[in-house]
């Protein structure tokens, strides 16, 4: 007896949709709904046991990544054994073919069937961590306090183009509070994301490891540790590099369509952010970086493009050093 869940997730409550296949014979289909709450997430529980639903490798749980909303289920199928498979949505969807009508029981059932199909394709991921989610949101809570920040910031310099010297003093001044607040808020967070990182060697080992890597610093180093689970997954140099959008993809089609190489929009644009501002202190601090970076543009190459091979390169050895569990070694200035 093989069991196959899909549950869409909202805010207030969550539909599940449960296929039973017996000898190769696919049962019929049972839909529920579910409070989005701790008291939701036990009657869940009891439903499943009441249906006689197996807590092992025999069961196999599809919802896709709403950030925040999915962690008690998450959290759930951690704590009891029950394999879950956390999706993105826009591949799910791609997957799905052409679909007509939506609603919260029907796309619960379209993920039930999306598991009993990709079954053996689909790897569980892994179980949820605290330590992680508290790091992953301390990271999210910087950013958008930073964001504030430098937004306060381009409204005062907007308005000095137009303000007297006596009306801009009165401007800074009562803006000034609102911005040492953050900037205080912005450091009792980063000593927070600091003692996390002490505390777990699991964390504090690969952040060491991804630091010794030429252009990683502090943030980049605890950017992807939050978003690869600590790298628990064993994801490929390609995949990060796809990931985060700095591997360029052929655009080509018979005789008719010959374009050119290029990354693809689809990506997480912080971390590519992050890995840019990496290729660029590399450039500037390593003798390695800044030669090939040199080279490439006396054969013409275009700047954007050698930067962009700086970014995978970087990506390419941070997953290096996780997998062999060795921090960089220059062979540059070995050799040199």
């Amino acid at each position: 007896m093989k069991f196959y869940l899909g549950i869409d997730v909202s805010k207030l409550w969550f539909d599940l949709s449960v296929m039973s296949v017996m000898d190769h014979q696919k049962q019929a289909m049972i839909s529920e709904r579910f409070d989005n709450t701790t008291e939701g997430i036990k009657e869940f529980g009891k439903w499943l046991e009441g249906r006689k639903v197996s807590f092992n490798e025999d069961s196999l749980l599809v919802i896709e990544n709403t950030g925040v909303y999915h962690r008690l289920i998450w959290e759930y199928c951690s704590v009891h054994g029950l394999p879950i498979y956390i999706g993105n949505a826009t591949h799910i969807k791609w997957s799905l073919g052409i679909t007509r009508g939506k609603n919260d029981k029907i796309d619960s059932q379209r993920l039930c069937s999306y598991a009993c199909k990709n079954a053996e394709e689909l790897k569980a991921t892994p179980a949820l961590n605290p330590v992680f989610i508290r790091l992953k949101d301390l990271m999210t809570s910087r950013s958008r306090l930073l964001a504030q920040v430098n937004s306060i910031k381009v409204y005062l310099g907007e308005l000095k183009l137009s303000n007297s010297r006596d009306i801009q003093k009165i401007m800074e001044q009562a803006h000034k509070a609102a911005i040492n607040g953050l900037a205080k808020s912005i450091e009792q967070i980063e000593i927070q994301i600091e003692k996390i990182i002490k505390e777990d060697k699991g964390i504090k080992n690969n952040y060491d490891l991804l630091t010794s890597v030429p252009g990683i610093g502090h943030l980049t180093a605890v950017y992807m540790i939050c978003h690869t689970n600590n790298f628990a997954g064993k994801i490929t140099g390609k995949q990060l590099a796809s990931y985060a959008g700095v591997v360029p993809f052929g655009h080509t089609s018979g005789s008719s369509i010959k374009g050119r190489d290029k990354v693809h929009k689809m990506a997480n644009k912080d971390l590519k952010k992050m890995l840019h501002l990496c290729a660029l202190s590399a450039i500037k601090n390593y003798p390695e970086f800044r030669a090939y970076y040199e080279r490439k543009m006396t054969e013409g190459k275009h700047g954007m493009s050698v930067i962009n091979a700086i970014r995978n390169k970087i990506a390419l050895r941070a997953v290096a050093v996780i997998k062999n569990q060795t921090k960089y070694v220059d062979n540059y200035k070995k050799a040199a």
